[in-house]
């Protein structure tokens, strides 16, 4: 008789342990993406930037289309990487703005600056272009 009252307790006991241990694991947590980004569409030396932030997971911060600009970082592999040192690069000037893009991507320290000074920084900074929410297409020289 006690074999028979004790027997269905342990396995009781061992199929609900077991379903804790299943369930009870809990996902990775999120990595933290945090960026202020500043933009100077007529370069650092005239006129005024422009700012926002941007945070992911959940979407956030006060720059347009958060949810699409965290996706599209997403999809780029390395996206702050900058333009290898021995890049061989087109000489064509793309206008004097600047923006810097500071924080915390995928839980890694980001500061670093774009530029169009030639072909290679003006692809940069085009792939990027959802972090820029600003027309660099009228610029003065």
């Amino acid at each position: 008789m006690f074999a028979r009252l004790v027997l269905p307790f342990i396995i009781s006991v061992a199929v609900v342990m077991a379903a804790a241990c299943a369930g009870g694991a809990s996902p990775a947590p999120a990595s933290k993406t945090d960026l202020q980004i500043e933009v100077w569409p007529q370069g650092t030396d005239k006129g005024g930037s422009q700012s926002w932030t941007l945070r992911c997971d959940p979407a956030g911060g006060t720059l347009p289309n958060a949810d699409a600009a965290c996706r599209a970082l997403d999809a780029l592999k390395d996206p702050f990487a900058p333009v290898p040192k021995d890049a061989m690069c087109t000489q064509i000037y793309g206008g004097p703005a600047v923006a810097r893009v500071t924080g915390t991507f995928r839980d890694q320290r980001i500061d670093t600056t774009f530029r169009r000074t030639d072909g290679c920084q003006v692809d940069r900074w085009e792939k990027h272009r959802f972090l820029f929410p600003v027309d660099v297409s009228h610029w003065q020289g």
